[in-house]
């Protein structure tokens, strides 16, 4: 990995910053993130926030759709407040807005798991394992995987009209769909790892940060969420 960072560092630059700095700084971002993410859901479960959530999500069928509607919102600003802006205090403001809303919407997920004895850790485990393979092989293969865009565009489309659906006509999507949305979120770490080896802009480390950062919840998510089912339980 250091070699290949050498080298790409030599070959591109930017006001002073190489490419192998960027991705140093981009993962300490990201290495921030993780554990702020991991602080404050836990802080959220045992203040009972996760279980007020359920409550209200249980009121109507259409408030988990708000939920992530506003979700989605806060997502969109934090994003292009990480991308647009030139201030790195600003930048890492988005990413640490995104953060917060990722821990309450994970709030109700984890309250459920939290009472099947070992899932979490598991799902951990499996999305650590999941990301550090991907990860290395978007640094060994040395191939842009770029070409994955457009696909993961439509894939996204289809995933979010699959679960507006659901949400509206009252059916579970099950552990099928959660298969394949670890497959999704497998793409979209591929495609945000090589964008950030190659082409994302060298003075948005922490944009950069929060689109990976996505992509990791996004996998931490359905892992969850398929461990939960493949035991017997639909969330």
């Amino acid at each position: 990995m250091s070699e290949f960072l050498s080298s790409v560092g030599k070959a591109q630059e930017a006001g002073g910053i190489t490419r192998s700095r960027f991705v140093v700084k981009t993962y300490a971002y990201l290495s921030g993130a993780i554990v702020a993410f991991a602080l404050l859901s836990f802080a959220l479960y045992f203040g009972g926030f996760g279980a007020v959530m359920l409550k209200l999500i249980a009121t109507s069928q259409y408030s988990w759709l708000l939920f992530l509607g506003g979700f989605m919102v806060v997502g969109w600003l934090a994003s292009s407040i990480a991308d647009k802006a030139e201030s790195n205090t600003t930048q890492t403001a988005g990413l640490g807005l995104y953060v917060i809303a990722e821990a309450v919407i994970f709030s109700p997920l984890f309250a459920i798991a939290a009472h099947m004895p070992g899932v979490i850790p598991v799902a951990v485990l499996a999305t650590a394992l999941l990301v550090g393979g991907l990860t290395w092989t978007a640094i060994s293969s040395k191939k842009d995987f770029s070409f994955l865009g457009g696909m993961l565009r439509i894939g996204l489309l289809i995933a979010l009209g699959a679960i507006v659906t659901s949400i509206v006509f009252g059916f579970s999507l099950g552990i099928w769909f959660s298969a394949v949305m670890i497959l999704f979120a497998g793409g979209c770490i591929l495609y945000d790892t090589s964008a950030i080896l190659r082409h994302y802009p060298l003075d948005r480390p922490a944009g950069a940060a929060l689109r990976l950062f996505a992509s990791v919840a996004l996998m931490l998510w359905y892992v969850l969420r398929f461990a939960m089912q493949f035991m017997g339980s639909d969330d």
